[in-house]
């Protein structure tokens, strides 16, 4: 089956700044990715390369088998929900769908029509005039309407009341279970990602940190509690994402795909997703931190078999 998204070796840079370095991944169809990572970490620029808006300086992406925006055919079947929910405040909620139903082909009036009746929203009622989570709304049901087969948001909700929030992620799921599609949303809510997705990608330090199906993640990784040199006995088939010393013991948050050994000096406790995510951008952060090694000086021709 054509990945929903596949990326190879994928950079972009901005200058100097490294905004994507190497990434690969694939992504399986019907999923609902939640991508998550600190700020600057370059989550934006992917979801932007994936809709065509920006190109790689580097490797490549496909989405739904093809590159971004393609065509104009391949650019309908992508739905895209930006950070600040754009809409034009000028424009009522009916001038959207009359806007929405001349730009896309595929344009299905009768489900814009029944999700704005649903959430209450007033067609002449100028979008300026909305509140933000009646915006977010609005903008998903233009991206919905176009019954695309990937919906694509980054930090839709991030402005949003826990109330509007809510609202915001049930609609989310009602329009991906109506249109059978797949969507990758981003979001530090790490809260909402759980309630949400299926799938996790974990991005930091410009790099792929972790990605995969997220109770398989949950499953292959475990909290291990132990004497300070407790961890020196794992084999080596399990790696260790993180390690915190006290005076007394240490805490090891390790993979552990093929499981851990029947016994050993150590308690062990399942993660939840916050530990998870966390553990992976730590590491990230304390890799970047890390000074560069120094380059090896070599002679001088003028130096060499000098006494």
């Amino acid at each position: 089956m054509t990945p929903v998204l596949e990326a190879v070796r994928l950079g972009k840079r901005y200058g100097h700044h490294p905004a994507l370095t190497d990434c690969d991944l694939d992504i399986p169809q019907g999923r609902v990715v939640g991508l998550v990572g600190p700020n600057g970490a370059g989550k934006s620029t992917l979801l932007n390369m994936a809709c065509g808006l920006i190109r790689p300086s580097s490797g490549s992406i496909r989405v739904l088998g093809a590159e971004p925006a393609a065509n104009p055919a391949h650019l309908a079947k992508v739905g895209f929900v930006a950070q600040d929910t754009p809409v034009y405040t000028d424009l009522s909620v009916a001038d959207h769908l009359r806007m929405g139903a001349r730009l896309n082909p595929s344009w299905d009036g009768r489900l814009a029509q029944r999700r704005i009746a649903r959430i209450g929203l007033d067609p002449e009622r100028k979008a300026g005039r909305l509140s933000g989570g009646q915006r977010a709304q609005l903008a998903l049901t233009v991206a919905a309407a176009k019954r695309p087969e990937l919906l694509i948001f980054d930090e839709p909700a991030a402005a949003l009341d826990p109330l509007a929030r809510s609202g915001f992620l049930d609609s989310l799921m009602e329009s991906v279970s109506e249109l059978g599609a797949g969507a990758i949303l981003s979001s530090h809510a790490l809260a909402d990602v759980e309630r949400v997705c299926d799938y996790l990608v974990v991005l930091a330090g410009s790099r792929i940190q972790l990605a995969g199906d997220v109770s398989e993640l949950l499953a292959s990784h475990y909290r291990l509690v132990g004497a300070r040199d407790a961890f020196a006995a794992l084999p080596a088939a399990v790696e260790c994402v993180g390690v915190d010393h006290t005076p007394r013991e240490s805490t090891a948050i390790v993979r552990a795909d093929d499981g851990l050994p029947a016994s050993g000096s150590w308690t062990v406790d399942a993660l939840d997703l916050e530990e998870l995510v966390l553990a992976y951008m730590t590491r990230a952060n304390q890799t970047a931190a890390q000074p560069a090694p120094m380059p090896t000086e070599t002679p001088s021709p003028s130096s060499r078999g000098s006494s």
